[in-house]
């Protein structure tokens, strides 16, 4: 994950934080309220320029999403037609990974470990 992505993701979980979407009662369901349920780029045209921003092609982000698939399902079956579609399963990936890495116990340490970053 590059480090442009890892600092925008470790805002946006800090910003979730502080809304109170993500706190104790809800440990296990982090990643998915963070990154699963709503989109984290709406708009074609935004979600192209977040991969500009980012200096990531449309090539190597289709073919992160598929070899996600894969580890994971076994096949890759989604079709990644459009950067929005595309964008959104990328945050989907680096939020799990970035999540997984910190492995916080609550929301204090969560933040503590954001805060690192």
């Amino acid at each position: 994950m590059k480090t442009s992505i890892k600092q925008e993701l470790t805002h946006h979980l800090l910003e979730l934080i502080n809304d109170g979407v993500l706190h104790n009662d809800n440990l296990d369901e982090w990643h998915f309220h963070c990154f699963n349920e709503d989109y984290y780029i709406i708009g074609y045209y935004q979600a192209e320029e977040w991969l500009k921003s980012h200096g990531i092609s449309c090539f190597e982000a289709i073919s992160t999403c598929q070899e996600y698939e894969i580890d994971v399902f076994g096949e890759s079956t989604k079709i990644y037609d459009n950067a929005e579609t595309t964008v959104n399963m990328l945050a989907y990936i680096y939020g799990e990974e970035l999540l997984n890495k910190i492995k916080a116990s609550d929301i204090e340490e969560l933040k503590e470990e954001l805060n690192k970053i």
